[in-house]
């Protein structure tokens, strides 16, 4: 029989991503039995949170602007901004910043 080598990490927690992140949707319109009891509530596209920094406490860490998303949820565009220490983060858009651009939060 072969020996089997495992790594230290599975690969559900390599490369970890927390930005991002599942959102339980239960219901649909139904009741406990299944049956419809608010038509017109199923059939969405299946949709992932994104983590939105409110606060942007990183003060005086510069950032660099890496990619710009459509947020479904909010119905808004979001960027994902690398920091210099090798945080990542989602904020809101603003309107005239471009990819490659550079941040910094301060007081």
């Amino acid at each position: 029989m072969a020996i089997h080598l495992y790594k230290t990490s599975t690969l559900s927690t390599r490369n970890g991503n927390n930005l991002i992140y599942g959102q339980h949707r239960c219901g649909k319109g139904r009741n406990a039995r299944g049956i419809i009891t608010a038509g017109h509530k199923g059939g969405d596209h299946k949709r992932l949170y994104r983590n939105i920094d409110f606060r942007r406490n990183e003060k005086d860490i510069y950032g660099r602007i890496v990619t710009i998303e459509y947020d479904p949820n909010r119905n808004a565009y979001i960027c994902l901004i690398h920091f210099g220490d090798g945080e990542k983060r989602y904020i809101l858009h603003h309107r005239g910043t471009i990819i490659g651009d550079t941040i910094v939060s301060s007081t």
